[in-house]
């Protein structure tokens, strides 16, 4: 039996948490996003020399998180009109 953490969205492409491990992963993801960019507009960083690492690590962040959150969501991810599936 799989057991899904996110389910589609009724309209336009996506998911949304349902289960506590697809909030707990979403939580998680928005913690380390904040505390990266806490970290970029912190006075002891020069942002401007650490922008680059900020963009290469938030989009890794950002791509193992679509990564789980598509292949846990029921019924994959495509495109919705409203309709019953």
């Amino acid at each position: 039996m799989q057991h899904y953490w996110f389910k589609p969205k009724r309209y336009g492409l996506g998911a949304y948490p349902a289960s506590w491990q697809g909030w707990a992963l979403t939580v998680g993801y928005l913690a380390l996003m904040l505390t990266l960019s806490a970290w970029l507009g912190s006075k002891a960083v020069d942002a401007e020399r650490h922008l680059t690492s900020f963009f290469f690590i938030a989009t890794a962040l950002t791509l193992v998180f679509a990564v789980i959150a598509w292949r846990t969501t029921e019924g994959g991810w495509r495109w919705r009109w409203g309709g019953k599936d």
